[in-house]
C-alpha cells in the first residue's frame, strides 16, 4: 500500500497543477497572440493526458488495496470517509470529461468553451485531491466519532470536516502545485543550457516560474500553521517529528545531526534556543511534550519521522530561498534570470518539489503509526489476515516499475519532440 500511495501521490500532485500551467500558456496565448505559448500548451495538454491516464491506474489499484488489504478499517469507518471518497469519484469523472474535451475540442469548439474545459480539468484535479485529503485529515484527527452502546456511531459531515482538515489541504495543494511548476522550471531550464535561444523553453519558464516561486514561498507559510496545529492537537506526532525525549519549557529546536533516543541529546545538530517553543506556540517559555510523556507502544518511528521532517524542510527552504532570489532579481532586473548560474540553480531546484512532498507524505503517514485512525484503531488491527501478502506486494511493485519506465519514455519522447518541433520553428 505505501508503494502504490508513494508512486500514485507524484501523478496527483502533477494532475492537480499541471492542467493550471496548461490553461495559464492557453490565457496567455490568447492575451498576446504568441504562437509558442500555443505550442506549449499543446505540449502540455499531452503530458497532462499521459500523466492522467498513469494516475487513473495507479489510483483504481489503490481503491482496490483498501478493500483487500484493509477490510477491517473500510469496514468500521466507511461511514465516515464514505461522502469524500464519493465527492472525490465525482470530480475525478469529472476532470476525465473536461479533459476530453479539451484534448479533441480545439479548434471544434469556440475558445472560450475550450479554455473553460481547461479551466474545468484544473479545478476538478484540485478537488480531487482536496477530497482525498479530507480522508487523510479524518484519520490523523478523528472528528464525528462517537461510542453508542457498544457501536460506532459517525456524524458523516463532521469527520469530513475534522479539525485539520483546512491546514492539510492546504499544504497538500500548495506542494502540489510547487512540485509540478519546479520540476516543470527545472526540466526547461536543462534545455535552456544546451541552447540559451529556444523560445519555446523560454516561455515555458514564464509561465512556470513565477507560480514555482509563489508556492515556494508560502509553502513555510503554510508549514508554519500546520505545524502549530500539530503541537495542539497531535503532540505526539510533534515530539517524534523533533526526537523531543523530556517535556519542558523553552524547548531548543535542532537543524540535522542525529538524536539519541536513549539520552534526548542531538549529534552534530545546530541548536536554536527555544525555537522549537516558539515555533509550535509562538511564546518561547512555552513548554513542549516530550516523547516520554507517552507510553512507548504508542510512539511511532520517531528516527524515520524526523529524517523525512528534516528532509521535506530542508528541500522546502532550499525552493524558498531560491525563490526569493528570483524575486530580488525580478525586482532590480525587471526580466526573468537568465545567466547560466541561474539556469544550472533552475535545472537542480527541478527534483526538490517532489522530494519534499514525498518527504512531507512520510512524516504524515509514520507520524500517526501505530493508529490507522488515531487514537481509535490500530494498523496492525486494520490489516487483512490474508497470508500471502508478498504476492501482490511483489506484483504491484513489478506493476508500478513498469508504469514508472513507460511514463518517463514517453514523456523524455515528448520534450524531445518539442524541443525539435521549436528548432524548426
Amino acid at each position: 500500500m505505501g508503494i502504490s500511495l508513494g508512486f500514485h501521490i507524484v501523478f496527483a500532485a502533477v494532475g492537480v497543477a499541471l492542467p493550471a500551467l496548461m490553461v495559464i500558456a492557453d490565457v496567455l496565448h490568447a492575451r498576446t497572440g504568441d504562437a509558442t505559448y500555443l505550442q506549449l500548451s499543446r505540449r502540455l495538454a499531452k503530458g497532462t493526458s499521459i500523466l492522467f491516464a498513469v494516475g487513473a491506474v495507479s489510483g483504481t489499484v489503490l481503491s482496490f488495496e483498501l478493500g483487500l488489504l484493509w477490510p477491517r478499517f473500510m469496514g468500521t469507518f466507511g461511514e465516515a470517509i464514505g461522502l469524500p471518497f464519493a465527492l472525490e469519484g465525482f470530480a475525478f469523472f469529472t476532470e476525465a470529461i473536461f479533459l476530453g474535451i479539451y484534448l479533441y475540442g480545439r479548434g471544434k469548439v469556440s475558445p472560450r468553451l475550450h479554455l473553460a474545459a481547461g479551466i474545468a480539468v484544473a479545478i476538478s484535479g484540485a478537488a480531487s485531491a482536496f477530497f482525498v485529503t479530507l480522508v487523510n485529515a479524518f484519520m490523523n484527527n478523528p472528528a464525528g466519532v462517537a461510542m453508542d452502546g457498544g457501536k460506532l456511531t459517525f456524524d458523516p459531515l463532521a469527520a469530513m470536516f475534522s479539525p485539520s482538515w483546512a491546514y492539510q489541504a492546504v499544504h497538500v495543494l500548495i506542494a502540489s502545485y510547487q512540485a509540478t511548476a519546479w520540476a516543470m522550471v527545472g526540466i526547461h531550464a536543462l534545455f535552456l543550457l544546451r541552447d540559451p535561444r529556444r523560445a519555446l523553453h523560454r516561455k515555458a519558464l514564464r509561465v512556470a516560474l513565477p507560480v514555482a516561486c509563489l508556492t515556494a514561498l508560502l509553502q513555510p507559510l503554510s508549514g508554519d500553521r500546520s505545524a502549530k496545529h500539530v503541537a495542539q492537537a497531535q503532540p505526539l506526532k510533534l515530539a517524534a517529528l523533533e526526537a523531543h525525549l523530556h517535556s519542558a519549557p523553552g524547548a531548543d529546536l535542532h537543524v540535522g545531526g542525529w538524536p539519541d533516543l536513549a539520552t534526548g541529546e542531538f549529534h552534530g545538530a545546530i541548536a536554536i534556543p527555544h525555537g522549537l517553543s516558539f515555533l509550535a506556540f509562538g511564546d518561547i517559555h512555552a513548554s513542549v511534550t516530550g516523547l516520554e510523556a507517552f507510553p512507548r507502544d504508542e510512539w511511532p518511528p520517531v528516527l524515520a519521522v524526523r529524517t523525512a521532517f528534516q528532509v521535506m524542510v530542508g528541500a522546502g527552504s532550499a525552493l524558498a530561498a531560491l525563490a526569493l532570489a528570483v524575486l530580488v532579481w525580478l525586482l532590480r532586473k525587471r526580466r526573468l534570470p537568465d545567466g547560466r548560474p541561474w539556469l544550472i540553480a533552475l535545472a537542480l531546484a527541478g527534483p526538490l518539489g517532489f522530494v519534499s512532498l514525498e518527504a512531507g507524505w512520510l512524516v504524515t503517514e509514520w507520524g500517526r503509526q501505530p493508529w490507522i485512525v488515531r487514537g481509535v484503531m490500530r494498523t496492525s488491527e486494520a490489516l487483512t489476515s490474508f497470508p500471502y501478502q508478498a504476492a501482490p506486494f511483489w506484483l504491484f511493485g513489478v506493476v508500478y516499475a513498469l508504469l514508472g519506465v513507460a511514463v518517463a519514455y514517453l514523456l523524455a519522447r515528448q520534450l524531445v519532440y518539442a524541443h525539435r518541433a521549436s528548432e524548426r520553428a
